[in-house]
């Protein structure tokens, strides 16, 4: 058995905080230089121009890529082996994403359902844990904003639909966001498991490196599919028009109920924010 105190996950959160909103990754910024490539339109290519230019201000000069700096979104991965001393694994992180958005002047999101009373300080955090073999803990901070978010849906189709009906469902919901999800998007998809789970397999393709192939040929060959059918909606970056509504699309998918079809489509805005640690 392994001890981690409590203090280093917070401490390592804090910094994934501030860098997940301030760094865009690698993987992000060569994507919005090849949709540069690929975009036709003059107004979309100008707003492609400056999103990128937006990333690279906000690295040097250690600012927020948006201002909306999102909710916490915390996937864990935690060892078996290993066991948290000091505090509670949650109590960990919320202070670490207490602390991380107050030392890096992120903007505070998150109230009360019914009295929109902020809480003043981002939390509670959303946490998804996972118990996977051996002594290490993997964090993954994934802030995710209020406008992409709005626009993800899940929906329990009958298994007659099949893989047209999903198709239909995924590029229809983009259509139906239009500009509301700041475009270009990546568009996560889930589909399988349960109704909680199809929702959370969306949400976790999002973290899959922009550009790297899906382990599953079928599901490969779908991302690509639609993809082309997404950005033939000629919704264009910022909804403006153009060739390039969307980055990626990417696919998880697990078996699901003889009687259900779950699927889910969690749309990421064009920052694309997720930083990670192992501990």
């Amino acid at each position: 058995m392994r001890e981690i105190d409590a203090s280093r996950i917070t401490e390592a959160v804090k910094e994934l905080c501030m860098k997940a909103n301030m760094h865009l990754g690698g993987d992000v910024l060569k994507a919005l230089e090849k949709a540069l490539d690929e975009e036709e339109s003059p107004q979309g290519r100008d707003i492609l121009e400056k999103l990128i230019l937006n990333a690279k201000i906000a690295r040097e000069e250690s600012i927020p890529i948006c201002q909306d700096t999102g909710f916490a979104v915390v996937f864990v991965e935690l060892g078996q082996d290993v066991h948290i001393t000091g505090s509670s694994l949650a109590e960990a992180i919320n202070e670490g994403v207490r602390q991380g958005y107050a030392e890096g002047y992120l903007r505070k999101s998150i109230c009360h359902p019914f009295t929109r009373q902020n809480t003043g300080d981002n939390t509670p955090a959303v946490v998804h844990v996972e118990i996977v073999p051996g002594d290490r803990v993997k964090l993954i901070v994934a802030p995710k904003g209020g406008g992409s978010e709005n626009m993800s849906r899940v929906t329990m189709l009958t298994p007659a639909a099949g893989i047209e009906g999903i198709k239909e469902f995924v590029v229809k919901r983009v259509k139906e966001s239009g500009p509301n999800p700041c475009p270009p998007t990546i568009v996560g998809v889930g589909i399988g498991g349960t109704f909680e789970m199809a929702a959370l397999l969306a949400k976790k393709s999002l973290l899959r490196e922009l550009g790297s192939k899906n382990k599953d040929p079928e599901l490969q060959k779908l991302e690509a599919e639609w993809l082309e059918a997404i950005n033939d909606l000629g919704i264009g970056p910022q909804g403006l028009g153009g060739r390039v509504t969307s980055l990626a699309v990417h696919i998880e998918m697990m078996p699901c109920h003889i009687a259900s079809l779950p699927v889910a489509v969690n749309i990421q805005c064009h920052a694309a924010r997720h930083k990670e640690i192992e501990l």
